[in-house]
């Protein structure tokens, strides 16, 4: 089967589920189906659905997202979570995508899903030079940084128990968040079968020895940065990548965006927003004073994820599981990751 006739067959199968969940007087078609090359773990189709009922003729932006079963977070990302985690954010200030419905079962849309609203906006990778320079110009214009760091308050200010968000589990007093957190990541290394680092090693002994007590417990999302946004009219118009969301500490979400390892070639945090503007404003709208000692600890914490990360990533291109190009060089990335920690650690 072509490419083509793929993308027309999965069309096909869209209208036939679509069909069954909208009221439609006639058939349903889909237009405008794409494939965007973002991501790591799941395949994104943006497409538009058409149909008419009794109101009259009707057009809506869609999203799909697939689970293709070999991806880089293996079995840490649950579309089955997302789903009930973006139900949850309705009832919350926290600007994300409308979810409609899951699927579980992979024989009906070729692989578990679920179907979303398609936010107005645009992704730049903060990755690329043109990324770079969108991010620079928006922070001179001066917008998206107040909403960048708005977004970020709105998570951490989240009622997660009213909501029902505790389903994701909640620590226990003292430094359990942190423990969790080494332990959930130490497992995936385990299970990627990467035969481990020296550094590493060391690294992990020292999150151990050294995890911080949490005295506030929030919604984190895991990975909050430029890249995971959308940005319409300069402005978040949706945090996206719900793969990694804990209940814990808000530095740990507060350490991604103060890191280097997420901006290039520039001292605005997460390449877009001033450091002095992200305390201020942070601080004022959460009332969650920053504690840099414990976002240094989580900047480690987070190079032994990343660690974490490239080497399934490695693992699953080496043994064939995943042909994505991408992760062939991801080898080279786990070196990379735990030089920056070796360098955090006194090395």
């Amino acid at each position: 089967m072509t490419a083509v006739d793929a993308e027309r067959s999965l069309e096909e199968i869209l209208a036939e589920y679509l069909n069954g969940r909208l009221e439609a007087t006639g058939p349903i078609t889909i237009e405008d189906m794409t494939r965007i090359a973002v991501g790591w773990s799941h395949e994104t189709w943006l497409f538009d659905a058409c149909w008419t009922d009794r109101d009259g003729e009707h057009r809506r932006g869609l999203c799909l997202r697939r689970d293709p079963g070999n991806a880089l977070l293996r079995g840490h990302s649950d579309l089955a979570e997302q789903y009930s985690v973006l139900r949850c954010l309705e009832g919350t200030d926290v600007p994300a995508p409308t979810v409609y419905w899951h699927e579980p079962d992979p024989a009906v849309l070729g692989a578990p899903a679920l179907i979303m609203e398609r936010v107005p906006g645009e992704c730049p990778s903060p990755w690329r030079k043109a990324g770079r320079e969108f991010y620079a110009a928006a922070a001179d214009r001066g917008v998206l940084p107040l909403s960048f760091t708005d977004a970020l308050a709105s998570i951490h200010t989240a009622d997660w128990r009213a909501v029902g968000l505790d389903f994701l589990g909640v620590p226990g007093p003292g430094d359990d968040f942190a423990r969790r957190e080494v332990a959930k990541w130490r497992g995936f290394i385990e299970e990627s079968g990467h035969p481990g680092h020296p550094i590493l090693a060391d690294l992990v002994c020292w999150l151990e020895a050294n995890a911080p007590a949490t005295d506030r417990l929030t919604l984190v999302h895991g990975a909050y940065r430029t890249g995971n946004v959308l940005v319409d009219d300069d402005r978040v118009s949706a945090v996206l990548d719900w793969e990694l969301q804990v209940i814990g500490d808000p530095m740990y979400d507060v350490a991604y965006v103060l890191t280097e390892l997420n901006r290039e070639g520039t001292e605005l945090l997460s390449n877009v927003v001033p450091r002095e503007l992200f305390f201020e404003r942070y601080q004022s709208t959460t009332g969650i004073e920053i504690d840099e000692e414990r976002c240094r600890y989580y900047q480690l914490l987070y190079a032994m994820r990343s660690a974490a990360f490239w080497m399934s990533a490695s693992g699953l291109y080496a043994d064939g599981s995943n042909t994505d190009l991408r992760l062939a060089r991801t080898e080279w990335s786990v070196t990379v990751a735990l030089e920056r920690a070796a360098q955090e650690l006194g090395y």
